[in-house]
């Protein structure tokens, strides 16, 4: 279950760091950039956490599915970017992916 709330926090400094590198301009704004920078060594760092127990595959899996909707969710609200059809059924088949990771794959860590 820890290895899980890594995985989560993991999550949420990769988004926000991923969000705070658009405000960054090309690194160009000293706090958006040094926003970005924290966040993707934290997520990086609890992403390592969660591989004590879960797979790397599994937890890569995870951490960028779950990353890659919430960045797009996040850009809709804080950026107005609109995802089209095609974007959304995008999105839907990762979420698929990893529902069907999480429930069906008996990989071990080991």
């Amino acid at each position: 279950m820890k290895n899980f709330m890594f995985l989560a926090v993991a999550i949420v400094c990769e988004v926000i760091g991923t969000s705070a590198l658009k405000t960054s301009e090309q690194f160009s704004k000293l706090w958006p950039s040094v926003l970005t920078i924290t966040m993707y060594v934290l997520a990086f760092y609890c992403l390592s956490q969660t591989l004590r127990s879960i797979p790397v595959g599994v937890a890569y899996a995870i951490w960028s599915g779950v990353g890659i909707v919430l960045v797009t969710l996040v850009a809709v609200f804080l950026y107005n970017q609109k995802p089209d059809l095609p974007a959304i059924l995008g999105l839907g088949l990762i979420i698929a992916g990893v529902v069907i990771i999480n429930v069906f794959s008996k990989m071990d860590a080991h």
